[in-house]
């Protein structure tokens, strides 16, 4: 069907005249007309085309767009403010049929704004597809001298209701509506979680468990990090024997995935527009085909309410064609399974499964259409099945149909492609043809909680997901990308994803944190209200604590990318204006903020007690050069240094050794303090009538006083950097340079007092004295007689 005519049938009659013009757009373009009778395309037909394209219809969707969510999140608060104005719940008492009756009628409000918001999304991704596709008409037409699909892409990526995160806060604010109503109406009879779902994130079962996925795109120069990151927290894991027994072998394996359609593209269109019976299947397998893998048969079942389950069984590869067929109805495989002893229900399950996937088969004429061909690293705990995180690269889809009957991609006869199977063909398929691969230009991240997991996440995950490192992709699709970007001119709808693929997914450190923590906070508000007014019910509620800084807000890149910079700014004057300096003129509030606050308090208290804080510039060691050297480097625009660092984020270890250094330097000093302390008391004591005497052992006794305090200041003050692993430096000159001056100046006055003491002994400071004082003065020889 042609899409002009797929967009009159999916018209929503009451906004009939904001959608895309496609048919002036085709006018334009002169489409309708033979190649002979076409007049050439001129400079005056390309500007009236991009002006029509960009400046009327992309202007008028887009203000429509934008007017429309702005009223739908005005009901949604009408709402939301209603709902707070009734009162708490409690639990022990019913439910007055005055309130039951209000929540009633704000669910029927509910029930509309959501049905409001759905017909908007479709309206938004016809009017996306619309415009794709007229750019692509263009550019294969009349796009000889300009290319505009670029530019559309571009424009479509910047609007944020072009894309699954531009109606995230309005999808989530529902849910916790819907959650808090639902709960009152119904009570805690577990019906009502199913209401407060992220829609972030897509509820999955495996093998009976419940998981909750959340995906995301990892750019390439982000992908060695994220992998670090997580494997400190979770190991790989082993798909195969070889592979744990080989210890340099590749734990990764090659995944290929079969996805089937019609040639209407039937299942593709259902799961592109969230329909609640939105099934597909595959036939996946792991490495090549030429290996005797076990090759799984599997059909996904998307449920009313938004979860997924799976059915799959492995069958052999001369089988697959007979059962797709119908020929084959896995007859030996349930005669095994008898002779194994298994159970009845075993047994009947299987059968049931492989009948109900058969009959899909036939009812739906299904045919494998595209191939997904990825590396797939995964990550989880063997004994802890709670956090499952996959990781795929070097993905690529490959035309797997028979749609031209003249030219087709596989042989009809057969269930694959053997000119790459046979072949072994790998990554990035060169030896085929180029026009039926698409490779995908990001890896894809996968996390999978269990059950509560998704409520209560791990800090790591909640840091990993809210990092600079991820670009969500909440209802990313290998089958629906793979269709789109392989047979565009066979749908008529695309999924949202599509335009940004030619943008730059990578994200500036802070700002992607300063998004996370906006939206985990405005989510943490609607939960506390929504909380409130359930009352003790409340509690299945997340907590919101907001984070210091961002561990992950500071990586390898960054750092890097600040050394580059400083390295390649030129400043005035030939010298490195001090970080403080260098905010100040930049601007940055973060940092002047960091300056009158607590980065202020800790720039002051940076180098206590040090040589270098006394004489700046005088430290020499390896540690101060490299302090220095990073306060000269000056961060790039939006880089903050963070407070708290992924080293202090774990549980407090500290070896005993550091301990044992910390007291091995206490009893030093203390050994110090005794020392002068006795010696001081024993000249004080055998000084007698000589006052020099005395005061030198009271002088000496004031600075055995002051190394024993010194000592035990020292010593808590380096457990309390110990306790906060701070990165400061630990020795501290003060208390040296006091004692040592002390005694210095004490030996100095000895020494003085004794050598005059000692020339007025040989004779030789009488006369002088004499001299100077006249006839009523005794010389100091005299005077010593006297003594």
């Amino acid at each position: 069907m042609r899409f002009g005519k797929t967009l009159r049938q999916a018209f929503y009659a009451p906004w009939k005249d904001k959608y895309i013009d496609y048919g002036r757009l085709k006018s334009i373009l002169r489409e309708d007309k033979p190649e002979d009778e076409d007049e050439p395309w001129t400079e005056d037909d390309e500007n009236r085309f991009c002006d029509e394209i960009f400046n009327t219809q992309l202007e008028k969707v887009a203000q429509f767009q934008e007017e429309k969510v702005a009223d739908l999140r005005q009901r949604v608060d009408a709402v939301f403010d209603k709902l707070r104005e009734l009162p708490p719940a409690e639990e022990s008492k019913p439910l007055p049929d005055s309130t039951a009756e209000r929540l009633r009628e704000l669910e029927a409000d509910l029930d509309g704004i959501t049905n409001e918001v759905k017909e908007l999304r479709k309206f938004s991704n016809l009017n996306y597809t619309g415009f794709l596709k007229i750019v692509k008409k263009h550019d294969r037409k009349r796009g000889d001298r300009y290319k505009i699909r670029p530019i559309m892409q571009v424009s479509l990526s910047k609007r944020p209701f072009n894309s699954e995160k531009g109606y995230a806060p309005l999808l989530n604010k529902l849910s916790l509506m819907y959650f808090a109503i639902r709960q009152q109406l119904e009570g805690d009879d577990g019906h009502a979680e199913q209401y407060l779902l992220d829609p972030d994130s897509q509820p999955e079962t495996h093998n009976g468990e419940k998981y909750t996925a959340h995906k995301f795109w990892v750019h390439p120069d982000n992908l060695l990090e994220v992998k670090t990151y997580i494997l400190r927290r979770l190991p790989t894991l082993v798909y195969s024997e070889q592979s744990a027994k080989e210890v340099d072998g590749n734990p990764d394996p090659t995944i290929t995935s079969l996805y089937f359609d019609n040639p209407k593209f039937e299942l593709y269109s259902k799961k592109v527009e969230r329909e609640s019976d939105a099934p597909s299947l595959r036939i996946r397998w792991y490495g090549q085909l030429g290996d005797k893998p076990d090759i799984f048969l599997e059909q996904k079942i998307v449920h009313p309410n938004g979860s997924s389950e799976e059915r799959k069984f492995s069958v052999k590869e001369k089988y697959v064609k007979p059962f797709l067929d119908g020929e084959y109805k896995m007859e030996k495989s349930v005669q095994k399974m008898e002779r194994q002893g298994r159970g009845a229900e075993d047994v009947d399950e299987f059968r049931s499964t492989a009948d109900a996937i058969q009959e899909f088969v036939r009812d739906n004429k299904l045919a494998p259409v595209v191939r997904a061909n990825y590396v797939r690293t995964a990550f989880q705990n063997p004994v802890d099945d709670r956090v499952r995180i996959s990781i795929d690269t070097d993905i690529a889809f490959i035309r797997e149909d028979t749609l031209d009957r003249d030219r087709p991609c596989r042989d009809p006869r057969e269930w694959h492609r053997h000119d790459i199977d046979d072949s072994n063909m790998t990554y990035p398929f060169k030896n085929i043809n180029q026009s039926e691969v698409s490779r995908f230009p990001y890896a894809v991240l996968e996390i999978k909680l269990k059950g509560d997991s998704n409520r209560k996440r791990p800090t790591w995950i909640q840091e990993l997901i809210g990092s600079h490192l991820v670009y969500p992709a909440p209802r990313f699709s290998k089958f629906l990308h793979g269709v789109a970007s392989l047979f565009e001119d066979y749908v008529n709808q695309l999924p949202f994803w599509l335009s940004d693929l030619g943008t730059d997914i990578r994200k500036d450190p802070q700002e992607a944190f300063e998004q996370e923590e906006e939206r985990r906070a405005e989510r943490a508000e609607n939960e506390l209200a929504v909380g409130s007014f359930l009352g003790t019910l409340g509690t299945k509620l997340s907590s919101y604590k907001p984070s210091k800084s961002s561990p992950m807000s500071k990586s390898y890149l960054a750092e890097r990318a600040a050394a580059d910079a400083a390295a390649a700014t030129p400043r005035s004057g030939g010298f490195t204006l001090p970080a403080a300096a260098a905010d100040e003129e930049g601007g940055s509030s973060g940092r002047q903020g960091a300056a009158t606050g607590v980065g202020g308090a800790a720039d002051a208290d940076r180098d206590y007690g040090t040589l270098s804080g006394i004489f700046p510039g005088f430290s020499l060691s390896k540690y101060a050069r490299a302090k220095r050297a990073a306060r000269e480097v000056v961060l790039p625009e939006g880089v903050v240094e963070p407070t708290e660092w992924i080293k202090n984020s774990g549980p407090l270890r500290i070896e005993p050794k550091v301990w044992l250094a910390n007291e091995r330097t206490f009893l030093k000093w203390q050994h110090i303090c005794v020392l002068l302390g006795t010696f001081a008391i024993s000249l004080y004591t055998a000084a007698g009538k000589n006052s020099l005497a005395e005061f030198m052992g009271i002088g000496y006794i004031l600075v055995a006083v002051f190394a024993g305090c010194w000592s035990y200041y020292i010593l808590h003050t380096r457990r309390t950097m110990i306790v906060q692993r701070s990165g400061r430096d630990f020795d501290n000159v003060l208390g040296p340079l006091v004692i040592s001056a002390a005694l210095m100046v004490s030996l100095i006055l000895n020494f003085v007092f004794a050598y005059r003491a000692a020339f007025v002994r040989e004779g030789f400071g009488g006369q002088l004295v004499q001299q100077q004082g006249g006839n009523d003065t005794l010389p100091i020889m005299a005077r010593g007689d006297l003594r």
